[in-house]
């Protein structure tokens, strides 16, 4: 008996039914997290070492974040997807709150010159993280609700986005450049998803794509890493030093790598070996072997939210569609930036690599909405309205 009519006879019979998980979503997401564990230890036990005398400390506090990502993800996996659709207003209100408590003297950590963190106890929550999931949840029910304006003026495409900018522009006074770039595009392409026209996509993209430009020529140090990017052996002990030290332990690892824990380049030379340039020892230690495993671990992760995307449009379920949507726009976007950061194809941006990179607040929401998506999946195929050859993919 197919799935679809095991779960049309579950509903005949009364009985609810079964819960439909995506294997394929969950092997990914385990391979990247194992993976990421490995990783995180193996970077920063000479830090860990040197800054606690615990070289396992951050792997210590790794664990643990994903040990309560995970609860938090099969907690989500609970609440029907309708509840998000209804409580959006309240979490476009969450979404707000959560970015400017963080701009409160007093409330909002400082590190590194950078005001993104509230301190829980012993650890720093970032509030962007979830701020993020609240505000593209509204994005999305707005889509739903007005998918007739969205599909026929610019007023129904603009009007969310201006919502997304107000929350791009303070997250820009952090300052989080990188988070406020992946919150306006992942909106912008959820939308142009969802219904909106080509022209008016095309001419929120030509607008973004000056206000960047605009915003990195009237900053100083934004002026400095976008120079070194386009030449960063032209002052390597200073401007240029991450992306050089990067671009050496990727050279590196040549095919095979040179070693699982032998890395060089993490012994103090490149800086946020553990966080933003884990990549770059993942390069060094396991080669382009490893590099393109972690390459296709993402890309089937995204390929399967955005075709989870598509089978709940086709079920008629669109905020289902448009929320796992989301999610594969905002870990493409995210992982492509991370990896092109390292890889020199791109400007450096303080943005981690999701479920590879060492951060507490990252892994907890990205697992969190891992379980919203494991629940979108479920929902679309206990609709009974999808085809038996699409539940068999």
């Amino acid at each position: 008996m197919s799935a679809a009519a095991s779960l049309a006879y579950s509903r005949s019979a009364g009985r609810q039914p079964r819960l439909a998980i995506d294997p394929v979503i969950v092997a990914a997401t385990l391979g990247l997290l194992l993976l990421g564990l490995i990783m995180v230890t193996s970077s920063s036990v000479t830090i860990a070492d040197r800054q606690a005398g615990d070289p396992f400390l951050y792997l210590d506090r790794q664990l643990l974040s994903a040990f309560i990502g995970l609860i938090a993800a099969v907690a989500m996996l609970a609440v029907p997807v309708s509840f998000w659709e209804r409580a959006a207003p309240l979490m476009l209100a969450a979404g707000f709150i959560l970015i400017v408590l963080v701009l409160i003297p007093g409330i909002g950590h400082e590190v590194n010159g950078s005001r993104r963190w509230i301190r829980l106890g012993p650890m720093n929550f970032q509030p962007s993280e979830a701020a993020r999931v609240a505000l593209l949840a509204y994005v999305s029910a707005y889509a739903v609700r007005y998918q007739e304006t969205l599909a026929s003026s610019w007023q129904g495409f603009f009007k969310p986005l201006a919502v997304l900018g107000v929350a791009a522009a303070l997250l820009l006074l952090e300052p989080d450049f990188g988070a406020a770039v992946v919150l306006l595009a992942t909106g912008a392409i959820v939308l142009f998803l969802a219904g909106a026209r080509w022209r008016d996509f095309l001419g929120v993209a030509a607008i973004g794509a000056f206000g960047i430009a605009a915003l990195a020529l009237t900053s100083n140090y934004r002026i400095r890493r976008l120079t070194a990017f386009m030449d960063p052996w032209a002052d390597p002990y200073d401007s240029g030093f991450q992306l050089t030290q990067s671009l050496i332990a990727i050279g590196r690892g040549e095919w095979l790598g040179v070693g699982l824990g032998s890395s060089i380049q993490k012994l103090s030379y490149l800086p946020e070996a553990h966080t933003d340039f884990v990549f770059a020892v993942l390069a060094e230690e396991l080669g382009l072997i490893g590099v393109v495993g972690v390459l296709l671990l993402f890309i089937v992760l995204v390929l399967r939210c955005l075709r989870l995307s598509r089978l709940a449009s086709d079920a008629g379920m669109p905020f289902h569609a448009c929320m796992a949507a989301a999610f594969g726009v905002w870990l493409g976007l995210q992982a492509f930036i991370n990896i092109g950061v390292n890889m020199g194809l791109l400007p450096t941006k303080g943005l981690t690599l999701p479920l590879l990179s060492y951060g507490r607040s990252s892994m907890l929401v990205t697992l969190a909405w891992i379980g919203v998506i494991l629940r979108i999946n479920h929902e679309v195929l206990a609709s009974g309205r999808v085809g038996n050859e699409r539940d068999r993919a």
